[in-house]
């Protein structure tokens, strides 16, 4: 099976990371700077311990000290719009993507202010079928209703300089859909979105990052110019603008290991082998360890 190609058979294996081993390709777009494009979902208070998908639940507070910390680092968070010219490399620098998925409410509360206050900018996906509504497609596993954007919230988000992309109509898992369906929910949230919004949508997310080649098709066929996976790695010339890796960043995440995988090659190093762990010995750990006492000596208030 192809690195990208992950659907899975049971949901919860959905989330599994994977990585291409294959060497990068010879010639002069090597030379660019991989990558990182960061992958949030909800920015809120966890829930309390064992509640289903609680790993994606981060508090505003490491959410605001991630982000200022790679800005005094001097990193640009950027939405996929933003970032495109640095990913087709007619542009170079010290950037990295933030997306965030299902569009809660809780990131126009709490992130929103985060990412103007930095002058950074960030994609939203969106599930076109329950804007207002919540996450019913965790309600089965137990988890928590919690609110989505609606059409007011997305438009201020557009209006502070952000993006909407794309989450499918329904939040559905596309390796479980036949064809039709898949292709339903695919185009139909790309229209509902510019429908309701008046503005052209460009970027998609895979729900659960679960996919296969001819998804990639479809989302090429609706008219987007970029899809993001999950598959945990920093993108690369050669990589696939409709198949692109994404680094989640989960409750346990600790700092330094956040700054290790957008700043270095931590990432690539560590997903070749996975019981690699960041060790305070390693040159990726003193180097995440430098840039969080940098940040400590320059303060952590807004800037």
């Amino acid at each position: 099976m192809h690195w990208l190609n992950i659907c899975h058979t049971k949901p919860e294996l959905t989330h599994a990371m994977q990585h291409d081993t294959r060497p990068p390709a010879s010639g002069s777009r090597t030379a660019r700077r991989p990558i990182a494009i960061l992958s949030y979902h909800q920015t809120a208070r966890p829930p309390r311990r064992g509640t289903p998908v609680r790993s994606l639940v981060l508090p505003p507070s490491r959410f605001a000290r991630q982000l200022r910390a790679l800005r005094l680092l001097g990193w640009r968070g950027m939405s996929m719009r933003d970032l495109g010219p640095y990913l087709q490399g007619e542009k170079t620098g010290k950037v990295f993507g933030i997306t965030l998925d299902d569009g809660y409410l809780n990131n126009y509360e709490e992130a929103l202010p985060v990412l103007r206050a930095l002058g950074f900018t960030a994609t939203a996906f969106i599930v076109s079928g329950q804007v207002g509504g919540s996450n019913v497609w965790d309600h089965p596993k137990g988890a928590p209703a919690v609110p989505l954007m609606g059409l007011l919230h997305l438009r201020e988000w557009l209006a502070a300089g952000m993006e909407i992309g794309g989450h499918t109509r329904n939040h559905v898992n596309l390796c479980e859909c036949d064809d039709d369906t898949a292709r339903e929910e695919i185009a139909g949230c790309k229209r509902d979105l510019e429908q309701s919004l008046g503005v052209e949508v460009r970027s998609f997310s895979y729900p659960y990052g679960a996919h296969r080649g001819e998804h990639a098709q479809m989302v090429r066929e609706a008219g987007y110019a970029t899809a993001t996976t999950i598959v945990s790695s920093r993108v690369r010339p050669e990589d696939d603008a409709l198949r692109l890796p994404r680094i989640s960043v989960h409750l346990q995440d600790k700092l330094p290991r956040l700054l290790a995988q957008v700043t270095t090659d931590y990432e690539d190093w560590r997903m070749r082998r996975p019981k690699n762990r960041l060790q305070p010995t390693s040159r990726w750990y003193q180097a995440a360890a430098a840039a969080v006492q940098q940040m400590g000596s320059s303060g952590t208030a807004n800037p």
